[in-house]
């Protein structure tokens, strides 16, 4: 693995917004100034530690749910048979993303965004044109718009009647907005109808039946928002009652994944698997245990509330934020590539459950968060 320092692309501004890219310029998040080289043989590594770990994930899940271990995962019980229920119907889920640390060979998980990943009109399009770009000889790890698209052919016949996928993010979030709409992009490539809302423009009838906002029913929907969310609102209650008639993507065993306490079971499953470092649970702020470790939010997003501590309990890097009620994961730190002081982490996408490709976003601390720029690859 190597980074080069590139000249960008005279005309990329104009490129990547003809290609729906809108979130770009936010404190410079995307950049063509530099590039990571993989050799043929990491891309294959990466490739496999991704679905060796993701078919741990399946076997945490089988394990959560034989066990009821609902409250380690801070889910509401009246949640537990439609998550269940998810899993054993195998209802349709489109795409993961694993944010992996790979240094010197080694491969460790840092965690899985399983239910709202976004980066990922970056990873499938915008970085594929560039490399046609810059240079077309070589080859990246980026099957992740066709596996996509045909992964969405498959799901299609089993969309509930009437067939329409309606796509819905929050309002207040572009790069939300960006990966909602180009997964109705594909969507619509792949033949499905589809339409789109914003989720405050779901409501519910007298029958307590899901609706969109002139009145006709919602049959499918593809939902960027989380259901750590969901499952505490007023909406999540009518989840349950309405799985026969409104299906949800991604569904809803999701909330196991997208859920830090993942890590705690994976290593508890799997204390010897090379990929998964050590992981506890802690109900209150760690200010000192041996060794160097992460401390993260069982429930948290863009990296907040993430704090970095050293051998000797010093705090060497921390992010603020509004998460830590149900407590925290404590994970053993691994360290990241430092190629000039940018610190690289691999985002390994996953499509229907099969790996498809990669992102890289790299920071120059040592928390990659939000707008940690999103940096190309390539491999000869």
């Amino acid at each position: 693995m190597k980074r080069h320092i590139i000249a960008p692309r005279k005309d990329w501004e104009e490129k990547v917004k003809e290609q729906g890219f809108l979130f770009y310029k936010t404190e410079s998040y995307y950049t063509e100034t530099a590039a990571y080289e993989f050799t043929a043989a990491e891309v294959d590594q990466i490739e496999a530690a991704t679905a060796d770990i993701f078919e741990k994930c399946m076997a945490v899940v089988d394990y959560v749910i034989k066990d009821d271990l609902w409250d380690e995962f801070f889910i509401p019980k009246e949640y537990a048979d439609l998550i269940k229920w998810s899993w054993q119907e195998d209802m349709p889920s489109f795409y993961g993303r694993m944010d992996l640390a790979f240094n010197d060979g080694e491969i460790k998980l840092l965690e899985f965004n399983a239910d709202t990943p976004t980066s990922l009109l970056e990873a499938s399009v915008i970085q594929w044109y560039w490399l046609q770009d810059y240079d077309s000889t070589l080859d990246q790890f980026n099957s992740i718009h066709e596996k996509l698209m045909a992964h969405m052919q498959v799901c299609a016949p089993y969309l509930y009647d009437p067939q329409v996928l309606t796509f819905a993010c929050a309002e207040d979030n572009l790069e939300d907005l960006m990966t909602t709409k180009y997964l109705q992009d594909v969507a619509d490539q792949a033949g499905i109808k589809t339409d789109f809302l914003y989720m405050d423009e779901i409501g519910m009838d007298d029958r307590n039946e899901f609706y969109k906002a002139d009145g006709t029913p919602l049959s499918n929907v593809f939902k960027l928002y989380p259901y750590e969310w969901l499952l505490h609102e007023e909406f999540g209650k009518y989840l349950p009652a309405t799985r026969n008639t409104t299906m949800w993507i991604e569904p809803a065993y999701k909330a196991l994944w997208s859920n830090k306490m993942l890590l705690v079971y994976l290593h508890k499953l799997f204390p010897d698997c090379k990929y998964i470092l050590p992981a506890e649970y802690s109900a209150t702020e760690v200010l000192y245990r041996p060794g160097k470790y992460v401390q993260k939010p069982v429930y948290s997003r863009e990296g907040a509330n993430v704090k970095i501590v050293s051998n000797a309990g010093q705090v060497l890097e921390q992010t603020g934020g509004e998460y830590g009620e149900e407590g925290y994961v404590i994970q053993d730190y691994t360290e990241l590539p430092d190629f000039d002081g940018n610190h690289p982490v691999i985002g390994s996408w996953l499509i229907g459950g099969v790996p498809a490709g990669m992102g890289i976003r790299e920071s120059t601390g040592l928390i990659t968060g939000n707008t940690s720029k999103f940096v190309p690859h390539f491999f000869k």
